[in-house]
């Protein structure tokens, strides 16, 4: 089956063609001909598989054959978790709408509003935002939501994992009743068909591998290490390997600028990008690590959604993620679009617990290595791992089973560039840092 087999325009197609792409992918596949029939859409692929061309590509048809109201708003609405998440999307729609007489935008915190308050005055076709920043224009006066035709949550996990479910609901109160509503997400769990049976109308069920798998494209690999001795190794095994493109995650913002550093002392250019630091920072690390000027970019879960990076080779866990769910996301950075992959976590004795509650949700034991000279010891004692989630329970978190969601980290205000929330200033868990 080819793009031309799926019903799509000539335009469209001369688009796809510039973009290399002939064959489409499995989610692409069925979600493209569902989008273009007109009815609501719950997809469930692994990360990395092309959900983003699966409602974008459908999306523009639609909206291009239908005539656009005469009121100045926005037609089609595209939320996500992440800045970088809503710039690779806006990306996609000006790339594959090239060719239509269509307006888009993106739009999310941590830059000047003023920019997108013009962009959107005229009115738009497709506005891609992220939940904080759409709201606050919004209170504002300058987005009308009134006219929309087709709604989409990409990574909807994400976003109720980052505290966005609030936001999401203030947003469908803003949309009309009668809408297209597609809902796309790598994970698949219970608190997301929870949303879907509220938000979407008798959808098409798209679910094209099992629940939370990796890709098999992916090598993953576990090297047992003490917690002291993990930059030293990260640092070995990037210098022995001649690994160049390295993404690397860490649990914390200080931990990623402190492992930045390190590298760099061991004369390996790296940079940290997180919540904390300024868009503008983010973008220049990330283009830089894009264009192989950058041998290593050490992230927090920003960025473990909405980085599309051509043959990432090199994805490093230097510490698990405390949900493991978002293990899953990390390591799809890598092995994309049937590239080869590999994927490395570096666990020490407090995370024990974490690795086991990954290999349990994947279905798979991960092959442990020792590296020598950097032996763990057999003695040591597990620590509380920082963020406040332990290690060893059987919960979703880390936890025990009633253990209470992990803290919001970072600075003020939310990963949007917004003001915190209510609930945020009253001291409780609002909106995560992105």
């Amino acid at each position: 089956m080819t793009f031309s087999d799926l019903g799509l325009s000539a335009e469209l197609l001369r688009a796809i063609d510039a973009q290399g792409y002939t064959i489409p992918t499995p989610i692409q596949r069925q979600a493209i001909p569902a989008v273009l029939q007109g009815g609501d859409l719950l997809a469930s692929a692994q990360t990395g598989t092309g959900k983003t061309a699966g409602f974008t590509l459908p999306m523009l048809q639609r909206l291009s054959g239908g005539k656009r109201p005469a009121k100045r708003g926005v037609r089609a609405l595209v939320l996500t978790p992440t800045r970088e998440l809503a710039a690779q999307v806006g990306e996609s729609v000006r790339d594959y709408g090239r060719h239509l007489p269509l307006t888009s935008h993106v739009i999310f915190g941590g830059v000047g509003q003023q920019p997108q308050v013009d962009a959107i005055r005229p009115g738009l076709d497709i506005l891609v935002a992220t939940p904080g920043r759409l709201l606050d224009l919004h209170q504002q006066g300058h987005v009308d939501l009134s006219g929309i035709e087709i709604l989409v949550l990409d990574e909807a996990d994400r976003m109720l994992d980052m505290g966005f479910i609030h936001d999401i609901k203030k947003v469908l109160k803003l949309v009309p009743p009668q809408r297209q509503n597609l809902l796309f997400s790598a994970t698949f769990s219970n608190e997301i068909q929870a949303l879907a049976n509220k938000l979407l109308d008798a959808p098409t069920l798209i679910e094209v591998a099992r629940r939370n798998t990796t890709a098999e494209t992916v090598d993953q690999a576990v090297y047992r290490v003490d917690r002291e001795k993990k930059r030293d190794l990260l640092a070995h095994l990037i210098s022995a390997h001649q690994w160049y493109q390295v993404l690397v995650f860490t649990r914390t913002k200080h931990g990623a600028n402190r492992l930045a550093e390190h590298l760099g002392k061991q004369d390996i250019p790296a940079m940290a990008i997180h919540g904390n630091k300024s868009q503008s920072a983010r973008t220049r690390a990330l283009s830089a690590f894009k264009s192989g000027d950058l041998q290593v970019l050490v992230a927090t879960d920003i960025a473990a959604r909405g980085l599309d990076i051509d043959e990432l080779p090199h994805v490093v866990n230097f510490e698990l993620p405390n949900v493991a769910e978002d293990y899953v996301h990390r390591i799809g950075r890598t092995g994309r679009a049937g590239n080869d992959g590999q994927a490395v976590s570096l666990v020490c004795v407090d995370e024990h617990g974490l690795l086991k509650n990954i290999e349990r949700l994947i279905k798979r034991d991960l092959e442990k290595h020792i590296e020598p000279g950097f032996e763990p010891d057999p003695n040591a004692k597990p620590e509380p791992i920082e963020n406040g989630r332990g290690g060893g329970g059987r919960g979703r978190n880390g936890g025990g089973r009633g253990g209470k969601p992990q803290q919001a980290q970072g600075g003020r205000g939310s990963g949007d560039g917004q003001r915190p929330s209510r609930r945020r200033r009253r001291g409780g868990q609002g909106r995560q840092q992105a």
